[in-house]
């Protein structure tokens, strides 16, 4: 069995220069990096760009056997960041292979029985392919647990209501969801960070893993709540720190279940994926850990 990711791979046009990204690919190739049997699925274009992102990908080792190949153009996010390294997203979505989804394509969970399904960004919510995708995610729900991360752009969608309410159909067949405060007081100005956790649990999410840049990560599970500060990096950028985040969650899921993330071990997840963000945000980039890096970078915290 391996572990699927879902979601878009497009190419950053960054200050520096094009750069293949795209949240679910980054986090695709994250835990590629650390070693993991990793399938991602999206439209890969047969254009320039997107043969580049085939070629990025296959060398990180992940598997690319479901995705779609395409004539249609790659999606391009053209990135600005400001002068503390944060960056917002310009891009160019219709008609692109990148959110060409549709059911006579997408694997059959069935036959494939995938160990967990990552999901989010803007797959989720750019019609028609959210719908396709939402009613295909539904039915890997039966085999195995759903991790969404909204990864939310209001420079797409700019109407909170309508945002929100994608969010809240994907939260309902979640088993864990990982979000940022800037995405939860976008989507909720009227509702705290706990509340809107809390409201999630009562509605069935096992765990809410919030990131909350420099200041860390907190994690809400019916039992309580686990915080961890962030690690203290000199920052290149944050292109990929979210997502990378989003790889050690998922891995979370796999070392230690559903039911054993919480308490200590949650702690212990959330420690380790600020240490992985972290060495993500050094980089220009959305350039995650390979397991080695992350191993040693581990070692020195602890001994410091």
């Amino acid at each position: 069995m391996s572990i699927w990711v879902a979601g878009e791979v497009l190419i950053d046009i960054l200050p520096s220069g094009d750069v293949v990204g795209g949240g679910p690919a980054n986090t695709a190739k994250a835990l590629a990096r650390l070693g993991y049997d990793v399938d991602f699925i999206d439209g890969i274009s047969t254009d320039a760009y997107g043969v580049n992102a085939r070629k990025v990908l296959d060398r990180d080792g992940v598997g690319l056997t479901h995705c779609l190949t395409s004539d249609k153009p790659t999606c391009t996010a053209t990135v600005t960041l400001d002068s503390n390294g944060g960056a917002s997203y310009e891009f160019l979505i219709d008609a692109t292979a990148t959110f060409d989804f549709e059911s006579t394509w997408l694997p059959d969970p069935e036959r494939h029985k995938p160990s967990v399904l990552h999901i989010g960004t803007l797959v989720t919510i750019i019609e028609p392919g959210a719908s396709v995708l939402f009613d295909w995610a539904v039915q890997v729900a039966e085999f195995a647990p759903i991790i969404f991360d909204p990864n939310i752009r209001p420079s797409v969608i700019g109407d909170r209501k309508i945002y929100a309410d994608a969010v809240e159909k994907w939260v309902s067949i979640s088993s864990v969801v990982k979000v940022s405060d800037d995405d939860i007081n976008w989507l909720y100005p009227d509702e705290t960070l706990d509340e809107v956790a809390q409201r999630w649990i009562s509605q069935g999410v096992v765990c809410v893993v919030v990131t909350r840049g420099a200041q860390g990560l907190i994690g809400f599970t019916e039992h309580g709540m686990e915080e961890v500060s962030g690690a203290k990096v000199a920052v290149v950028d944050t292109v990929g720190a979210g997502d990378t985040v989003g790889a050690i969650v998922v891995e979370g899921v796999v070392q230690y279940s559903l039911a054993g993330l919480q308490g200590h071990t949650l702690n212990a997840v959330l420690r380790k994926a600020a240490i992985a963000a972290g060495i993500t945000c050094s980089r220009a980039g959305a350039e995650p850990p390979y397991k080695h890096e992350l191993v040693e970078e581990m070692e020195n915290n602890a001994v410091h």
